[in-house]
């Protein structure tokens, strides 16, 4: 038989089956109403306890001067909010109504220019609304205003706790302010996006790579998982001089802020004549508010006709081709001179002109007759070997500059058609190209050719960036690049840098000169075409310009200066040049180094004199100097009772000679002393001192030897 009573165990069993079937089914209704009548609900709730793939952003890079300093660095700033659901979850909105006013006090003192009855009345209202995301200031701000707001009653707790949030951005900062901003380049703050410069050229360098994440919330708490790390930007270490760029900045800022020059625009550059790097470049433009401001990268972006400083390139090409020498002469007459319909005139025409000049002093004058008639008659039937001339000197190379907006030299060459007809070319072509016209140069290219002449013929690419650094190590270098080796037979640059020399000494430039040390360069004064209106539409626009290098003899840099002004009086040695000198001389006087040796002479004394006075405290000094005395002590009693003389100088040997003083009824002799042992030596006499100027005593009012009288005084004159 058997243990089991079927008939009361299988109404159980049936029952349990029962009930597990209706759970089942349960289940099964429960999961198909989830997944799809409550599917967008439990989507929801899902996003707000994971997030997956959450970029983040990495550190951009620095970028540096040539010396290491900080010229853009990244910065955190924070935009603050609050989260009042968080804050009621964590049961602190109670302690948040009771500090309110305390916290309220504390952003007035923050943001002075809003009360604290605003923050109140503002955080107030974002409380009633229950909002998750509440600014509490609009604007960006940097670190050490967030961790004050931070500091706050309740917005010291954590976020889960209080419910202060903020949103990390990295902000870009200049430490020198706008110097160099147009080079250095600029930010779209609120996109974080470079927006020119080196900032815009370097950008996938500096910027580094994005990392992404994913949060999970566990108990009420966001845990973030790396997926990807960000990697962090590497930094750019540029050619520029710090010292130098705000030299070239306050010279050039100076002179257009001169009521005769007033100008519209100036740039300045500045290069190192062996490597080409780019030391200071210099952009202003004159605003509506009439202050000035880097606006445009004008220096490698701005084609102009360059004027006169290309009559260098023209000797040169004549110079080169041996079509002419410095002896060369050429007729100019009297100032005025019609080429082919059209006159030329020298700026001195209305003087009576320069005659009869020899090839240099056509540049020292800046004779556009004397160029445009040595060019025209030895190239006028084959102006294309003129234009190749100018090619092969560089000026038309394209530099390839990594800033964005930069454009190559534009130089026409001559074409024909089918027919052996010039179908781009004129008789007053030639003339005009040759002083300065017909061509589109941007500064840096000019600058280049003249760096290439300081440079023994040698031409370099302009250097920005001459180094990228990571985490402290160089993983690139930028070494200095040439173009050409040579622009010019070494006799053609030994020619023109001797006449560009003279064209500073005894010429037009003199302005850009220097007593100091020799310079080198070429003045330009060129009128601006308005395009389709001309020359002389309205007020007449013109380019001055000074391009050159120093020291002339042993050249270190090229530098060039470029105003744009409107009106008269225009002069490109006596406005740029003067811009030049005060570069020049600065640069110099930042880089000079004396030795003691240069001080000396066949005259000089290297003994140091002493005043006549204590001689313990002199021998204690002459010792510590190294000056033996002869009949010193050594150096060895500078603290005991005076003995009072002077020194003696004997070839290279000093010798003291002691001398007795006076009785204590007898006015001292202090002539030659110090201020400090005549009035000691006095005073332990009675007498009271009036002391006048400074130096050694070569006058006293009471004589040495007279008799005291009791309340004497005493005026001693010092020297």
């Amino acid at each position: 038989m058997s243990k089991f009573d079927n008939s009361k165990i299988m109404p159980r069993y049936s029952v349990i089956a029962i009930i597990m079937s209706i759970i089942a089914v349960a289940v099964i209704g429960k999961t198909i109403y989830t997944m799809t009548a409550g599917r967008a609900y439990w989507l929801e709730v899902a996003a707000s306890q994971k997030k997956d793939s959450v970029t983040v952003k990495p550190t951009r890079g620095n970028i540096l001067s040539c010396n290491g300093q900080l010229m853009a660095s990244s910065l955190p700033e924070f935009k603050v909010y609050m989260d009042f659901n968080a804050l009621k979850e964590a049961g602190n909105d109670t302690a948040f109504i009771d500090s309110i006013n305390y916290i309220s006090k504390g952003l007035n003192n923050i943001f002075p220019e809003k009360s604290a009855a605003y923050f109140k009345q503002h955080l107030m209202e974002g409380y009633h609304k229950g909002s998750k995301h509440w600014a509490i200031w609009n604007d960006r701000i940097d670190y050490n205003t967030f961790k004050e707001i931070q500091s706050l009653p309740i917005f010291h707790l954590s976020k889960y706790k209080s419910g202060f949030h903020w949103d990390e951005f990295n902000a870009r900062r200049r430490p020198f302010g706008s110097l160099a901003q147009r080079t250095i380049g600029d930010m779209f703050g609120a996109k974080d996006t470079a927006r020119c410069g080196l900032e815009l050229s370097y950008d996938s360098i500096l910027r580094g790579t994005n990392g992404i994440i994913h949060r999970r919330k566990v108990r009420n708490k966001f845990l973030d998982i790396t997926d990807t790390p960000p990697i962090d930007g590497a930094d750019i270490v540029t050619t520029i001089d710090v010292s130098m760029q705000d030299l070239a900045e306050r010279a050039l800022l100076d002179e257009l802020k001169d009521p005769n020059v007033n100008g519209n625009v100036g740039v300045a550059i500045v290069m190192e004549v062996a490597t080409g790097d780019v030391k200071a470049i210099v952009n202003l433009d004159k605003c509506s508010d009439g202050e000035y401001r880097e606006v445009k990268n004008h220096a490698v972006s701005d084609l102009l006709e360059p004027g006169s400083v290309f009559k260098t390139a023209s000797i040169m090409t004549a110079l080169d081709d041996g079509v002419v020498d410095t002896m060369y002469t050429v007729q100019t007459s009297s100032g005025v001179w019609n080429m082919y319909g059209r006159d030329m005139k020298d700026h001195n025409w209305t003087r009576g002109g320069y005659g009869t000049l020899t090839l240099p002093w056509t540049l020292k004058y800046s004779s556009n007759i004397g160029v445009s008639r040595i060019i025209d008659i030895h190239y006028h039937n084959n102006p294309e070997k003129f234009v190749q001339g100018i090619y092969d000197l560089g000026l038309a190379a394209d530099l390839r500059i990594p800033i964005v907006g930069y454009s190559p030299a534009k130089i026409r060459m001559p074409r024909k058609n089918s027919r052996g007809q010039y179908v781009n070319w004129s008789a007053t072509a030639l003339p005009w190209m040759s002083i300065g016209y017909e061509t589109q140069i941007p500064p840096i290219s000019t600058l280049a050719f003249y760096n290439a002449i300081a440079n023994g013929g040698k031409m370099m690419r302009p250097r920005f960036v001459k180094q990228i650094i990571k985490n402290g190590k160089v993983i690139y270098n930028n070494p200095p690049q040439v173009i050409k080796e040579r622009i010019a037979k070494e006799s053609t640059i030994k020619e023109i840098t001797r006449i560009l020399t003279e064209v500073v000494s005894e010429g037009l430039g003199k302005k850009a000169g220097s007593d100091k040390f020799l310079v080198a360069g070429k003045t330009g004064t060129a009128q601006m075409s308005k395009g389709a209106l001309g020359y002389k539409s309205g007020g007449t626009n013109y380019l001055l310009s000074f391009a050159g290098f120093f020291p002339a003899d042993k050249p270190r840099y090229s530098c060039i200066v470029c105003i744009q002004k409107t009106g008269l009086p225009a002069s490109g040695g006596g406005m740029s040049g003067v811009v030049f000198h005060h570069i020049a001389e600065g640069i110099m006087a930042q880089s000079l180094k004396l030795n003691v040796t240069d001080a000396r002479d066949s005259s000089s004394n290297t003994i140091p004199s002493a005043k006549t006075g204590n001689l313990l405290a002199t021998d204690y000094v002459l010792n510590a100097l190294g000056f033996n005395i002869t009949n010193g002590w050594n150096g060895a009693y500078p603290f005991g009772n005076p003995v009072w003389g002077r020194t003696l100088e004997k070839g290279k040997s000093i010798t003291f000679q002691k001398e007795q003083v006076p009785k204590a009824n007898i006015v001292p002799d202090v002539h030659g002393m110090g201020a400090r042992d005549a009035v000691y030596l006095m005073e332990k006499h009675g007498i009271k001192v009036i002391l006048i100027g400074r130096g050694r005593v070569i006058q006293q009012s009471v004589a040495p030897g007279e008799k005291i009288k009791k309340g004497m005084k005493c005026e001693l004159r010092f020297g």
